[in-house]
């Protein structure tokens, strides 16, 4: 799994001129899910979202998760994550996980990060055509790949 972590004041998911999602401070996490994705992954991704520490503490110093601030989560699926550039310029989207795995994993994910954080989590419509907008915080962004664990 891929995830474009940003720190936002606030942010958006508008789908046919509708507001379908919308947070205040918080996390805009997209979320690309890749075909060797698994429960795994969502496990260590999701844990790793609500604690990752990138608010400021009452120093003006990132020390606090979303949790402990009390900060939302919007979370977009975007499988263009899994883009591969390597040859030519059109990108191929070959290494992302198909509806059968991706569906699934997206829906785990989103539950196990509402359990995570202790309340509920937005979320966009998965396959479908977004606007998204943010403010982002900072800027604060961070890219995890669950592959790649540093």
């Amino acid at each position: 799994m891929r995830a474009v972590i940003q720190r936002v004041t606030k942010a958006s998911v508008e789908i046919e001129k509708k507001t379908v999602a919308s947070i205040g401070p918080g996390l805009l996490i997209l979320i690309g899910i890749g075909d060797s994705d698994c429960q795994e992954d969502v496990k260590w991704l999701s844990g790793k979202m609500v604690r990752l520490r990138i608010f400021n503490d009452e120093r003006g110093i990132m020390n606090k998760s979303v949790k402990e601030t009390g900060g939302e989560i919007l979370v977009v699926s975007q499988f263009t994550l899994h883009a591969s550039t390597k040859k030519g310029n059109r990108p191929s989207y070959i290494r992302a996980a198909g509806p059968a795995i991706s569906i699934p994993l997206y829906l785990e994910f989103i539950r196990v990060l509402e359990y995570e954080l202790g309340k509920s989590v937005q979320k966009g419509e998965f396959g479908a055509m977004m606007d998204v907008s943010l403010t982002n915080d900072g800027p604060v962004t961070i890219i995890i790949d669950t592959k790649e664990r540093e």
